[in-house]
């Protein structure tokens, strides 16, 4: 998802602020996702990683390093290996969900194939690994290889919770903690690790990631309901998915016996006819889930403002919160 839909842009400040570490990640990226061997793979990376994503995570990795004093050179392999974790599981998501767009763009699957999605994304986890042994910290592999098992657990989860109309409010919390904000919080916390910070600080900038992760997906998911194709995906995608997200959630736990049948045939059975995602947008605004499920993006952007009272006093802590701000102004 983009971050440019509101007025001021504070992930543009960040880029500004950390322009020359940027540039060192994307050099890095530049020179691990080539192969000798196999010229397929630097093509397919390229065509994502060049195709005008904001390098969040990464950032957040750089910003978490730097207002904690780091001056030495591994928040850049850090950066690096997060932007490979990210890339690898859009790759992969790709082709599990039959996406056509990615970005604004043409997806990898569709324009070269499944099989070399999958495998390019197999060769960017393997890199991001080989990049994490050589900072030489073994914290740091622990919080990183855990972070890409949450993210795989997470995908999992989600895939056997989709079209089940039992799922439950926690089961979404832990997808979502799984899909996404594992990858916020790992990016954070080893960029305070790498620093050598201390604890209550690294223990800060975990809970920030997280927090900032789980608004970040609540924020995306409503965002199927009412944005906009500047998003970069179709509206809608979700509810034809047959994903379970949080607003979808609470409208069935508040329908009736005629609502609980429409939701069984479009989202439990995947039988969409044309009008049915006007139908769906009816009932959550009935039920008023949206609204709800905007004040929990709200309240999570909170908890991860809050975190960084425990962080040194710093420009870039300043950016972070305004980012956290940001996220959720995409709603409006």
């Amino acid at each position: 998802m983009g971050l440019d839909s509101a007025a001021t842009k504070p992930h543009e400040r960040l880029a500004q602020a950390l322009a020359g570490d940027l540039e060192q990640v994307n050099t890095m990226i530049r020179a691990r996702m080539a192969s000798e061997h196999a010229p397929r793979i630097p093509q397919v990376t390229a065509h994502l990683v060049e195709a005008g994503g904001k390098r969040l995570r990464p950032m957040l990795t750089l910003a978490a390093a730097r207002l904690c004093g780091y001056d030495g050179p591994f928040h850049i392999h850090l950066a690096s290996t997060v932007e490979f974790i990210h890339t690898a599981t859009l790759l992969h998501d790709d082709v599990v969900d039959e996406s056509n767009q990615r970005r604004g763009r043409p997806t990898a699957n569709l324009l070269w194939d499944n099989t070399s999605s999958v495998l390019v994304g197999d060769y960017l986890f393997a890199r991001s690994f080989q990049l994490m042994v050589e900072t030489g910290s073994l914290r740091v592999l622990d919080i990183l290889a855990n972070a890409a098992a949450t993210i795989a657990e997470g995908e999992v989860l989600q895939l056997t919770a989709a079209r089940n109309l039992e799922t439950t409010e926690d089961i979404y919390l832990k997808v979502v903690r799984g899909k996404t904000a594992a990858l916020f919080s790992a990016a954070t916390e080893v960029g305070g690790v790498i620093a050598g910070a201390d604890e209550a600080v690294v223990k800060a900038l975990f809970a920030y990631g997280d927090a900032l992760g789980v608004s970040f997906q609540i924020v995306d998911d409503l965002l199927d309901y009412g944005g906009t194709a500047a998003t970069g995906k179709d509206i809608g995608d979700d509810f034809r998915e047959g994903k379970l997200t949080l607003p979808v959630i609470r409208a069935i736990a508040a329908a009736d016996e005629e609502e609980r049948a429409f939701w069984a045939r479009t989202i439990g059975k995947g039988k969409v006819a044309d009008g049915d995602l006007e139908t769906a947008l009816a009932l959550l605004t009935r039920h008023d889930t949206l609204n709800r499920t905007r004040q929990d993006a709200i309240d999570w952007a909170a908890t991860a403002k809050a975190a960084l009272d425990d962080v040194p006093a710093h420009d870039l802590r300043d950016m972070l919160r305004d980012l956290a701000d940001y996220v959720v102004a995409r709603l409006v």
